[in-house]
């Protein structure tokens, strides 16, 4: 009888250790404790609001608002959207980490959106500090992890990738090109959808839809010439220096109606 429980015994320990490596195959180790909420899915504590034409942490109109457990990006009280751009922005910034979400586009767009951002909205990362940005701003200096769902008859594809005032690294290439897609097919809207972005401490960025890939890139850098977004006051700051070792993340208003939640994040090595 002791014989049975000691092999029954050793079985349980090598059933216990295989579900260790699996676990640790799975979720890497991060280095503060595991995940952590960055939303407590009831206020938007933590968040700060920077919308164009705006004064930092004027939240125009409920731009954002929270709603059954979600971050909502509304324009029910707008009259027109008037290309009023907006970031909803986490009060720290990130280096090495991961980032995960849900997310999904709802209700109607505002007539006077422009046609390449309905279903358009996305997760700023590298982004600068919101106090440094201009009131008439559109765009943080930051690397949009784009979010994109079905608009009219052309397809479209989601995870792409787009640099407002700084450059990436694609295959070992530097590239000036703003948007970048992915091969991924966007899903239906209304439908939520896990967005993962992990940034590590070498430098490499990869997003994932679902647990798939959609794209990666590295050595995220400042556009020396400002781009899309006014880089030259944060590389005059920065002494020439163009690599970015991280920054703040934000949530975007660029049009659509979406919602986000169960945000987290997992902070790395």
């Amino acid at each position: 009888m002791q014989s049975v429980w000691m092999k029954l015994a050793a079985l349980a320990a090598l059933l216990g250790l295989s579900a260790c490596v699996s676990a640790a195959m799975t979720e890497p180790t991060g280095g503060t404790g595991g995940w952590r909420p960055l939303f407590d899915g009831k206020t938007l504590d933590g968040w700060t609001p920077k919308i164009r034409g705006q004064a930092l942490a004027e939240n125009y109109r409920q731009t954002f608002s929270v709603k059954d457990g979600a971050i909502r990006v509304s324009y029910e009280n707008y009259d027109q959207f008037g290309e009023r751009f907006g970031h909803l922005f986490y009060k720290l910034p990130f280096s090495a980490y991961r980032l995960r979400l849900q997310y999904r586009f709802i209700g109607e767009t505002p007539a006077d959106t422009p046609g390449w951002a309905r279903a358009n909205s996305g997760v700023m990362i590298f982004a600068q500090d919101p106090a440094t940005m201009a009131l008439d701003a559109s765009f943080p200096v930051s690397v949009e992890a784009q979010l994109l769902g079905p608009a009219g008859t052309t397809p479209r594809t989601n995870g792409n990738v787009c640099s407002p005032g700084t450059h990436i690294v694609m295959d070992g290439v530097l590239t000036t090109q703003h948007c970048i897609n992915s091969q991924t097919p966007a899903p239906p809207n209304g439908d939520w959808a896990v967005f993962e972005i992990e940034v590590t401490g070498s430098g490499e960025v990869i997003q994932k839809i679902d647990g798939a890939v959609t794209i990666s890139y590295s050595d995220v850098q400042l556009d020396p010439d400002g781009g899309m977004a006014d880089s030259k006051p944060l590389v005059q700051a920065a002494r020439g220096r163009l690599a970015l070792d991280g920054g703040y993340i934000s949530l975007q208003s660029e049009g659509a109606p979406i919602e986000f939640r169960n945000i987290e994040v997992l902070e790395l090595e």
